[in-house]
């Protein structure tokens, strides 16, 4: 298991590092565009890693195949319409990943096909397929309605006021509860399955593209 794990490294750790910090920058830069300066005073308007990484999250990305970065500062004095603004702030994370895993799987086929055949085209190739996954996986954990995803301030954003500060009343113990899931492994597999719904779906989509290729 250790040396299959340190195989796929090579994929995985870019993967991870490219995947959770594309995250986080779309994040901070919808915030951003929306009037919010705080993630771009916080120096979080970039791709680095280093200005991103959770230590936990990355962790839980390497070994479940789904986790979380550290997440932008976001400040909803600044929107014009709080509720619409975090909302929107929050969704763009996921819907990002979801861009670049089908941006990815376009590339695919290509690379497979007309440069598969060497060491490097093999590794992109890999590389390719291991980021849709990677994507795909994020963006659909993230989407889950519990804090501290981004599908918690999705759905807050669209509840009344006296529901949410109920809830947050209990936020400390969401993200204990949320890593007991993972390592269980009851929370892996209906998101596993759901993540290959997705990538099926992409597939079907671009099937027309890639029988140009083949």
């Amino acid at each position: 298991m250790l040396q299959s794990f340190l195989q796929d490294a090579i994929y995985l750790i870019p993967a991870v590092l490219l995947s959770l910090s594309f995250h986080e920058f779309s994040h901070g830069y919808v915030a951003f565009k929306l009037g919010d300066p705080t993630a771009k005073q916080a120096g979080r308007l970039t791709l680095n890693p280093l200005a991103h990484i959770d230590p936990l999250g990355t962790l839980c990305m390497l070994i479940f195949r789904f986790g979380w970065a550290k997440p932008v500062p976001v400040n909803v004095m600044y929107f014009k319409d709080r509720k619409k603004g975090m909302a929107i702030t929050a969704a763009a994370g996921p819907i990002s990943n979801l861009l670049l895993a089908f941006l990815c799987l376009l590339l695919f086929v290509p690379v497979l096909v007309y440069a598969g055949w060497t060491a490097v085209g093999s590794y992109a190739a890999n590389f390719l397929y291991i980021m849709v996954m990677i994507n795909v996986g994020l963006a659909v954990f993230n989407l889950l309605p519990i804090s501290p995803l981004d599908g918690s301030k999705i759905l807050y954003a669209v509840l009344p006021n006296k529901i949410y500060f109920s809830i947050m009343r209990y936020e400390r113990y969401f993200q204990p509860v949320l890593f007991l899931l993972l390592w269980t492994g009851l929370l892996s597999r209906p998101i596993s399955f759901l993540r290959d719904a997705v990538i099926s779906g992409m597939e079907f989509l671009v099937s027309p593209i890639f029988s140009l290729f083949l």
